[in-house]
Parts: structure tokens; sequence; C-alpha cells
């Protein structure tokens, strides 16, 4: 049976630093089982979106859920139920795949048993010879895919994604998105913030426009061709012009 609560949810959030507004009256929602794909320029409030679902930014005004939970009122709880890999993954150079997840699972609390692991590691596709090599030699596809199979290790049912392709090459780019496919199968919800337009087409379900704190447009992927990304290149580079002629 399908839960119908939002992985993710954002009612009228609106977020200022100061007397610079940021976010504008934000409504968001990011279904279980869903890729979601936010794009906007610089300054357009992608880093606070991501920032508020992760509880280190505090609404003035609104309501931010993660699996149904405040995250204005437990941040913790909330963060229990995601996993969020940045642009820049922090991982440990000097250790290997294995060691690295052991090690961030305990400190997470989860199970770190060798099963998990290994499970995980296969889930993301690292190939097994990389397994018990130190990070410090990986590419930073190989680096994603570990940060990746943490989340999984995790079984968390939210995965927030900052940047995910980019200083990808087409080969690990294709790769990247053929793991975030695998990973909607199993249910979970993926909320990525991205510049990269042609990459988004390829993997969500949907894609919004973030232009000066709100959602512009949003887009359904529909029949076999998903989207029509001549549409989607002019409200993009429409909205980045307006913002131009703004400044």
């Amino acid at each position: 049976m399908t839960n119908p609560t939002p992985a993710l949810e954002a009612t009228g959030v609106t977020v200022a630093y100061g007397a610079a507004p940021v976010l504008r009256d934000l409504n968001l929602r990011v279904a279980r089982g869903e890729i979601y794909a936010l794009l906007g320029g610089n300054g357009a409030g992608k880093s606070t979106t991501l920032n508020t679902f992760l509880g280190f930014t505090q609404p003035q005004s609104g309501a931010v859920r993660v699996c149904g939970i405040d995250v204005g009122a437990n941040a913790l709880a909330a963060r229990g139920q995601l996993a969020y890999v940045p642009e820049n993954v922090a991982l440990y150079e000097h250790l290997d795949a294995r060691e690295n997840l052991d090690y961030f699972l305990r400190l997470a609390g989860s199970d770190p048993s060798p099963a998990r692991i290994d499970d995980a590691l296969n889930a993301v596709r690292l190939d097994q010879s990389a397994w018990t090599r130190r990070l410090g030699g990986y590419s930073k596809g190989m680096r994603q895919k570990v940060a990746i199979a943490l989340a999984v290790a995790r079984q968390v049912p939210v995965l927030l994604l900052d940047e995910p392709t980019t200083g990808l090459d087409p080969q690990a780019t294709n790769e990247f998105s053929t793991l975030l496919q695998t990973l909607r199968a199993r249910g979970s919800a993926i909320f990525m913030v991205t510049h990269d337009l042609l990459g988004a087409a390829e993997v969500a379900d949907r894609i919004g426009f973030l232009d000066r704190g709100h959602i512009s447009h949003e887009f359904v992927a529909e029949g076999a061709e998903r989207f029509d990304v001549r549409d989607l290149y002019r409200r993009y580079a429409g909205a980045a012009a307006v913002r131009m002629e703004a400044a």
C-alpha cells in the first residue's frame, strides 16, 4: 500500500537573511518513489531550500516536513529520515569504501554488518575491486557511489543531492542516472538540486524552476520523450534573462 504522506513538504515557506528575502512562499512536495529536480540560477534559493529541509535554516513563516515530521519542531528526527550528498562528498581518503561505510553507519547508530555494507555497494554498482582501495585514488563518480551506498545502507527513505553530476564524465553521469532509477524503484524519494537541465530531463519525474525564492514553473514527465527539452530550455533561459535584467 502506497504511503500518502509526502517524503518532503514545504508549505508557504519564507526565509530571509536580514532584510533580504531568499525563499518567498515556497510550496513544494516530493512523493515517495519520485525523483524531483530543482533548477535555478545562482541566488535563486536552491541551497537555502536544502538547508531548510535539513533543519539548518529556520523559516520566518510556513512549515517544512520530512516524512510527516515537522523539521522546526524536531530537526534531529527529521534528519534521521534522510541522507544528504553534497556537491563535494566528504569521506575519509585514507579509508577504503567498506571502512568508510562501517564508520559512518556506526556514527549514525545504524547496522554496520558486512552483509548490509556489501549489499549497499553492490546496489550502487561500485566495482568490487575498489571496495578495499583507499578513497584517495577514487574518481569523483566513485566517491559519489560510496556516499549514496551509505544512504542505501542506512535505509532512509529520502535522499537529498546537491549538484550531483558536476564534474562527472558522460559515462559516470549515465551510471548515476541508472542508480537513481534503481533507488526510485525501491521507493526512495530523491530531491536533487542541479544546474544540469539535460541531466534532470533524463531522470526526473518532475522538474521545478526556482526563481527568486518560489517555484515559477513545474513540469511533469510524460510519454516516451518525458519532457519537451526545448521548452524547458526556453523557460530556464527566459528566467535567467529576467534575473539579469532585474540585477
